[in-house]
């Protein structure tokens, strides 16, 4: 019986543990946790999502107090459009993130940077581009491109000197969705150096519409497989969404998959960045506590618990502090929500938005609680203490859960 440590994910000549713990923002997959995943041989990942506040809480910066005093006399203002972005700020930002992750890096894995295109931050090509370069010039071993088709993306940092060095990748739902960015990207001879196919029962948000019960994670990787070597592209492709144990990841290591990317079992993990009182939550939930709803103003449905308490929050829109959903014309789903209430409680009390969130302020402050489908499987994986509480696990017990572990088993804390 094979176990994930019978594989091995190649780059060229280097040969890695084919794990790869995906990206989680807001500081939620920490520097610490992609650096377990880099120092056990395989791949982690940190999140550039809202990366100045993360600058704040991790160095003492004051990047975000900065930008609210800036922009402090539009905060009562319904047009956000003024609101931009110190790109200079952002690339200082990120170079301190990646920066301070990179050198503490030890092991023989590697970090990747995770980007969601949907950030568009009120500029989208010029914020995104400045993130990325600034991923590149600190050191970070890959970026994977994520919530978006990133159709462009690669041509940003075409004329940047890690262009054709570090490890370039993109997440799809689909073998479309694949093809659409190869065909898009010819004409920079420069093919993603991974592709990782993310299915349904992914955490947070999803690649599907809401019949996303329709589709399944096998059949869609292997028709990526399937494209990829009849057009004798030569790209790992990545299984990811759902892939709860060490023989999930060995059914896709032995049908063709290069490795496997797994995120929910490391939400619990002491490394993870959610706080601890939210890891119980997630060790409590049930399977009838999941859900799939659209209230992300990025268009994507998103699967979370239920109880998280950002839903149905009227939070007054924070843009003048965060705005990194602002699209290239200053707008939000959730501004738009908001100010519909907004008229109906023109005194600003009890107001409650139901459609959508604000998902920066949500999430910064981890009360939007994203997750995978199988997170009401996580009980299953540890203790629970005479208090009632749960057990939190070292990313390294779980990490190596996954590389060694055979027959569906799952290997319990001491």
């Amino acid at each position: 019986m094979k176990r994930v440590d019978d594989f091995r994910l190649k780059f060229g000549k280097n040969e890695y543990v084919p794990i790869m713990v995906g990206g989680m923002g807001v500081d939620i997959s920490t520097a610490e946790l992609a650096l377990e995943a880099a120092r056990l041989g395989g791949i982690g990942h940190i999140s550039d999502a809202m990366v100045n506040d993360v600058s704040d809480r991790r160095f003492d910066t004051s990047f975000v107090k900065d930008k609210t005093k800036f922009y402090k006399h539009n905060i009562n203002n319904a047009d956000k459009s003024e609101i931009k972005f110190d790109l200079g700020v952002l690339a200082d930002a990120t170079r301190r993130h990646v920066g301070a992750t990179m050198e503490a890096k030890k092991g023989d894995g590697l970090i990747f940077v995770n980007c969601m295109e949907k950030l568009t931050m009120n500029g989208p090509r010029e914020t995104l581009q400045v993130r990325m370069a600034s991923a590149l010039d600190a050191g970070i071993d890959g970026i994977t491109l994520s919530a978006g088709l990133h159709l462009g993306s690669f041509g940003l940092i075409a004329d940047h000197p890690r262009f054709r060095e570090a490890k370039l990748g993109i997440i799809v739902s689909s073998v479309r969705a694949l093809q659409l960015f190869l065909r898009k990207n010819a004409r920079l001879d420069r093919k993603p150096d991974f592709v990782v196919v993310e299915g349904p029962l992914a955490g947070g948000h999803l690649g599907f519409g809401l019949d996303w019960a329709q589709f399944d994670l096998a059949t869609i990787v292997a028709e990526v497989i399937k494209f990829v070597k009849d057009e004798q592209l030569d790209i790992p492709v990545i299984a990811a969404g759902g892939v709860f144990t060490g023989s999930d990841a060995v059914s896709f290591l032995e049908t063709g998959s290069a490795a496997v990317q797994v995120a929910t079992r490391f939400t619990v993990a002491n490394e993870c960045g959610l706080p601890a009182a939210v890891k119980q939550d997630y060790f409590l939930a049930n399977e009838d506590d999941i859900i799939v709803n659209t209230i992300s103003p990025t268009g994507y449905p998103m699967r979370m618990l239920k109880g998280s308490p950002a839903i149905g929050d009227g939070i007054r829109p924070n843009c003048e502090s965060y705005g990194y959903l602002l699209d290239g014309s200053g707008n939000c789903a959730y501004i738009t929500a908001y100010n519909r209430e907004l008229a109906l409680h023109p005194d600003g009390k009890n107001i409650s938005v139901q459609d959508k969130t604000c998902l920066c302020s949500q999430m910064r402050n981890f009360k939007l609680w994203t997750c995978g489908h199988y997170t009401y499987r996580l009980k299953d994986t540890t203790r629970r203490s005479a208090d009632g509480s749960y057990q939190t696990l070292s990313a390294e017990h779980i990490f190596k859960d996954y590389q060694f572990s055979v027959d569906h088993q799952v290997a319990l804390p001491a």
